[in-house]
């Protein structure tokens, strides 16, 4: 059976998303929220490489960014949404606490913007388009000069 959600459902799940993220960085937290929020064939497009990530990518990408930022948080500054689609701004900032990509923790603080799109299919998100300035982070860590 077919779900159809209207625009502001679809921006209430992002919501949803948003601070289940924000409350709980445990493993099992982001397992709930991929199986409560993302359908089983979800696909997820990230910044630079044009890598896809399925749902178990996704769940280790947050376990590496949460290992080394445990205290990152994420603000909305904006959703829009039309359709199946729901298109977000938000801030994402923390701390490097821990090792990032075999980097050791810098203890310095980042703040950068991230900007992405949402399609929902049967009430839960089935692709997810982000992109962040990964090279502000960098910058901001003092892994790279300007």
């Amino acid at each position: 059976m077919s779900v159809v959600m209207t625009a502001e459902q679809n921006k209430t799940v992002v919501r949803k998303i948003i601070e289940e993220v924000n409350r709980d960085h445990s493993i099992s937290n982001i397992d709930n929220i991929l199986r409560k929020f993302y359908n089983d064939e979800m696909v997820y497009h990230g910044t630079g490489t044009g890598e896809t990530l399925d749902k178990n990518g996704m769940k280790e990408f947050f376990s590496i960014y949460f290992a080394a930022f445990p205290d990152m948080k994420f603000e909305i500054q904006d959703l829009v949404a039309e359709g199946d689609k729901v298109v977000y701004r938000m801030t994402a900032k923390g701390t490097h606490k821990g090792e990032l990509m075999g980097i050791p923790a810098t203890g310095r603080t980042f703040s950068v913007r991230t900007i992405g799109i949402m399609r929902f299919k049967d009430g839960k998100v089935v692709e997810e388009w982000e992109n962040f300035d990964e090279l502000g982070v960098f910058r901001q860590l003092g892994l790279v000069k300007e």
